[in-house]
C-alpha cells in the first residue's frame, strides 16, 4: 500500500478531505523521524514501536573483487509489532 492509497482509504473511512488527511499523515511520520533521530524511542498502542539498536562493527567481504572492507558501528531503526498487530499477521 503507498501512501496514497492510504490517504484514500482514510478518506474513505472517515469522510475527510484527502488534502488534511495528507497533512496529518505527514505531520506524523516526520515526528516519528523526528523522536528517533533524537535517540527517543516512539510507541504506537495496539500498533507497535520504533526505535534504534546499535549494530556492532564487522568485516564484510566482497566476493566478487576478493577484498575485505570494515562496516563501522552503526544505529539502525527496528519496528517491533504489537501482539495483536503480529497475531494479524500470523493469520
Amino acid at each position: 500500500m503507498t501512501k496514497a492509497e492510504l490517504v484514500n482509504e482514510i478518506a474513505i473511512q472517515t469522510g475527510y478531505d484527502k488534502r488534511s488527511i495528507t497533512k496529518v499523515i505527514e505531520a506524523a511520520m516526520h515526528n516519528v523521524k523526528k523522536a528517533i533521530g533524537e535517540g527517543e524511542d516512539v510507541f504506537l498502542r495496539n500498533f507497535g514501536s520504533f526505535s534504534t539498536k546499535m549494530r556492532a562493527e564487522k568485516v564484510a567481504r566482497n566476493i566478487s573483487k576478493h577484498t575485505s572492507v570494515i562496516v563501522p558501528a552503526h544505529k539502525i531503526v527496528i519496528f517491533k509489532p504489537s501482539p495483536d498487530f503480529a497475531d494479524r499477521v500470523r493469520k
